[in-house]
């Protein structure tokens, strides 16, 4: 399963990775920024769960706003190496051919679970196969296990608190592949 951290203003059970608060106004006045901003960049965390321990398994850092869609192949590479999935599950962020083909053709991942994200582009049907397959028949029964994602993230936080300490971008990514490895040795340890 793949899972992203959303914007900060979505409730908190959905952010493992707050930044510290600093204004925008200091940030301006120090002139730490270059350019009109019109929000807070922050932290933002890609991570592969597996569904039957909520274990994190591939994890891509970063800083967020940005699409979800780049940063799929990275982490589900590196959740692959140390796990088999037979499937994968994401939400509409993630959805693209190139993911599905990545999953089911280099890594042979039996099945995908990705839903549709409707484009403006006017068409009722997607043209790629996979996406095609996804509007045809969509496992509705097997995609319920995507909550399992969001209840390793409320676990996540929960175990681990939602702010990070570290200021600088560099520091904050190492906080946050910390942060998973004391996740995934919690769980190892029947602590979490």
């Amino acid at each position: 399963m793949v899972r992203t951290t959303p914007p900060r203003s979505t409730p908190p059970a959905s952010n493992p990775a707050t930044p510290p608060e600093v204004s925008l106004h200091f940030q301006r006045r120090c002139g730490r920024l270059k350019h009109k901003v019109w929000h807070a960049a922050w932290p933002k965390l890609t991570a592969v769960f597996d569904a039957a321990s909520q274990r994190i398994t591939g994890t891509v850092v970063g800083h967020g706003p940005t699409q979800d869609s780049p940063q799929f192949e990275p982490a589900v590479r590196q959740a692959a190496k140390s796990l088999k999935p037979t499937r994968v599950l994401a939400d509409k962020g993630y959805d693209a051919e190139h993911n599905h083909l990545l999953c089911r053709e280099e890594l042979g991942i039996r099945s995908t679970a990705i839903p549709i994200n409707p484009r403006s582009a006017g068409r009722r049907w997607p043209k790629a196969r996979y996406r095609r397959l996804m509007k045809r028949r969509f496992p509705k029964v097997k995609y319920r296990q995507r909550a399992q994602a969001e209840s390793g993230f409320s676990r996540h936080k929960r175990r681990l608190g939602c702010v990070l300490t570290a200021r600088q971008n560099h520091s904050q990514y190492g906080e946050m592949r910390l942060r998973v490895l004391t996740h995934n040795l919690m769980i190892l340890a029947g602590v979490a």
